[in-house]
């Protein structure tokens, strides 16, 4: 039920920010959906919705599921993070930014709950590491969309991709690197909070390994009696 509450509250908050940049008459509020952080809570919703599901029906969750998770965990925590940061910086310039309410939800509450709820809450499994390489690629190319698609419609959801608004080809290039590099981050650190978290399912069992008649994995043997036990001598 919890899944499925915070993917509910995830549908709201999108669609009262859709409605609320239309109202703007803007070209951003017209381009809600080449938002990286749009794209990733609209993941987070389907993802909450199956792993809703899949609570109803089993006591852990899949590992592909665990894996999806935390993969769309990593994009909605690192477009938070970089919603921060254009925030503060645009406070440095003096340049005023309206924070909606739905936005503080997409961006800091509904990330931060999601990953203490799916870290906390027993039945999901250990991640591979192969997600920290695996969380680049939606990035890698929804940047590649971006950058093909700005020049042509002359707008960019986030002022660091504009060359006209950086010094020039080598801060967009460190900006962006940092950018991947914090994706990265985030991914290695759920997997190894997916690791140590005394929640996740396939933790291994303690078993009863040296008790009398058991083998070393708990099981017990069945020991045959030698042949003529338990018979009476021929007369």
């Amino acid at each position: 039920m919890l899944r499925l509450f915070t993917a509910g509250v995830c549908l709201v908050a999108l669609v009262h920010r859709l409605f609320w940049g239309l109202s703007s008459q803007t070209i951003a509020g017209r381009n809600f959906f080449a938002y990286l952080t749009v794209e990733s809570n609209i993941a987070l919703v389907v993802v909450l919705v199956i792993g809703g599901i899949l609570a109803f029906r089993r006591p852990d969750d899949p590992r592909w599921f665990s894996v999806a998770l935390s993969l769309v965990l990593t994009w909605t925590i690192t477009a938070g993070l970089a919603f921060a940061l254009i925030v503060w910086q645009a406070g440095l310039r003096g340049i005023r930014v309206d924070v909606p309410w739905s936005d503080q939800v997409l961006h800091f509450w509904l990330p931060a709950f999601t990953a203490i709820a799916w870290t906390l809450t027993p039945g999901h499994r250990s991640v591979p590491w192969w997600i920290v390489p695996g969380s680049l690629v939606f990035p890698l190319v929804w940047g590649g969309v971006t950058m093909w698609r700005g020049p042509m419609i002359g707008w960019y959801p986030y002022y660091f991709l504009d060359l006209r608004q950086v010094s020039g080809i080598g801060e967009f290039l460190l900006t962006s690197g940092i950018a991947l590099v914090i994706f990265a981050v985030i991914a290695a650190v759920l997997a190894l909070i997916s690791r140590i978290s005394p929640a996740k399912a396939d933790r291994p069992a303690r078993s009863g390994a040296g008790s009398a008649g058991s083998s070393p994995g708990g099981d017990v043997k069945k020991v045959s009696p030698p042949p003529g036990a338990g018979t009476a001598p021929a007369t």
